[in-house]
């Protein structure tokens, strides 16, 4: 089954990239039903930050190479680790059983939100997208849609591009994961904020076009993912 997991983080009322990501669902949606559709709202449900318990199991893990993840849940070894291990798989699995990966990314403070970060920091258990009998990644066919907003502009040759620490991460993150790069689609948004700074509000034209844009490209862009063989694991 085509599936697809979506992912916000926004905390704003006036979100930019949930509508944006929503709309590539409906479409996405229109296209394969909901059968595979799962949505996961990471700032009204946040998962919770890793902690001393979760490192020190997952380093233990670590040591003993790439194992299938049935392997690491025999390892745990106190109801602490078993509660670290029982927060963190289902959220593993559900990137594994995803075709596709739909992030709505906005910036905060030049990167992304505290709410993906602690999911990104979760889900990053050592082998757990990793073939343990081939060291492959599970997540070389995947795909991933990753729809940035940003109040400003960061774009290249903009004078704050270089303060862009929000899509390079992001892009650099998901390869880092085992997702090919040509597989990585980023949407922008730019000057979300142009209607309502006023430092902003000159940039109003551009803002438009810059959403127009990303409507386009987040309703174009479910029809050209073609479905990927499901993850071995």
């Amino acid at each position: 089954m085509t599936s697809l997991l979506h992912l916000d983080s926004s905390h704003s009322d006036h979100s930019v990239s949930r509508y944006l990501t929503g709309l590539f669902a409906r479409e996405w949606r229109r296209l394969h039903g909901d059968g595979g559709y799962r949505y996961r709202d990471l700032a009204a449900e946040p998962v919770p930050l890793v902690t001393a318990t979760y490192c020190s199991f997952a380093q233990r893990v670590e040591r003993r190479g790439t194992l299938p993840l049935t392997a690491v849940t025999a390892m745990a070894e106190s109801p602490s680790e078993e509660r670290e291990w029982a927060g963190t798989l289902p959220l593993i699995e559900e990137v594994l059983d995803a075709d596709t990966l739909l992030i709505g990314l906005p910036m905060y403070n030049y990167t992304v939100p505290a709410s993906l970060k602690a999911w990104i920091d979760r889900i990053t258990f050592p082998g757990a997208f990793k073939d343990s009998r081939t060291g492959e990644s599970l997540l070389r066919d995947a795909r991933a849609v990753v729809v940035a907003a940003r109040g400003g502009g960061y774009g290249p040759g903009s004078p704050k591009e270089a303060f862009d620490f929000q899509t390079p991460y992001m892009r650099m993150y998901l390869e880092g994961l085992g997702i090919a790069g040509e597989n990585v689609h980023v949407v922008h948004a730019e000057m979300t904020r142009a209607s309502d700074v006023p430092e902003l509000a000159e940039f109003q034209d551009m803002a438009a076009r810059s959403l127009a844009e990303a409507e386009e490209r987040v309703t174009r862009l479910p029809a050209l993912l073609a479905p990927r063989e499901p993850a071995v694991r």
